[in-house]
């Protein structure tokens, strides 16, 4: 076997079905491509069910296999719906990609408790209930990847927003006990640590000259993450490439951390 074919094997999600939430744009859209070039079948939740029928008409157009689900996340109604759909779709459900979130730039003591519920709910809640429905039907075992932030690992600094790195932190260290939970039904959990990327979600600040130099500052390479870098670590971890990481939180930080 040629190292070509050893490296393709180690990355082929052939036969692989994957639900990534937040699936329709920025980070899950090119997630869920990537992952489509690999050989898996997506199922793509948003709430935006048009951007994500737009992201899973891409997948298709490019000979790979997709479906889009509008989806509340932090229900658990529509929750166990949409992943029943998907299994009837496609079947077994192996990979789970927690990509949705919600950030309030609020300082702590101006932000109601109905905000930081919704930002709870979002990041953290919805996570763990998506990846309850995901391991109750992981029959041949699986992978769950969570997308956390730089913001559950450190205190931040820059602006208020206390909120998010309440409920990343809480997601990395939902990630370590789900690993130690799970691993014996043969499921991995992980979590991506990613510094600031370049999305419609972070446009505003980043396109701050004064803010992305303080931003810029913090990082040791000097430069934010494109979409396309937290796609490729989801990609490693979802792979056989991974086969026995998990636990493992895996900063796209571009140094930021070793700080």
């Amino acid at each position: 076997m040629s190292n070509l074919s050893v490296i393709q094997d180690l990355f082929s999600l052939k036969g692989k079905v994957a639900i990534i939430t937040g699936g329709g744009g920025g980070i899950g859209r090119d997630a869920a491509a990537l992952l489509s070039d690999a050989g898996a079948s997506l199922a793509l939740i948003d709430r935006d069910i048009d951007a994500a029928n737009v992201a899973a008409e891409h997948i298709t157009r490019n000979g790979g296999k997709a479906i889009a689900l509008q989806c509340d996340i932090t229900s658990e109604g529509q929750v166990t719906n949409a992943f029943a759909k998907v299994a009837e779709s496609f079947g077994n459900i192996d990979i789970l990609v927690n990509n949705a979130a919600l950030v309030r730039r609020v300082p702590a003591l101006e932000m109601t408790m109905a905000s930081w519920r919704e930002v709870m709910d979002v990041n953290l809640n919805a996570a763990f209930l998506c990846s309850c429905e995901a391991a109750r039907r992981m029959t041949r075992g699986g992978s769950i990847t969570n997308v956390a932030s730089i913001m559950g690992m450190s205190g931040g600094g820059v602006y208020p927003i206390a909120s998010y790195h309440a409920s990343k932190g809480g997601l990395v260290n939902l990630t370590r006990g789900l690993a130690v939970e799970w691993g014996n039904k043969g499921i991995r959990v992980n979590a991506i640590a990613p510094t600031w990327v370049r999305t419609e979600f972070t446009k505003a600040l980043l396109d701050d000259p004064e803010m992305s130099g303080k931003l810029l500052a913090l990082m040791p390479l000097g430069s934010f993450a494109d979409t396309t870098d937290v796609a490729a670590a989801v990609l490693y971890l979802s792979s056989q490439a991974a086969k026995v990481v998990t636990g493992h939180v895996l900063a796209v930080d571009g140094g930021y951390l070793a700080k």
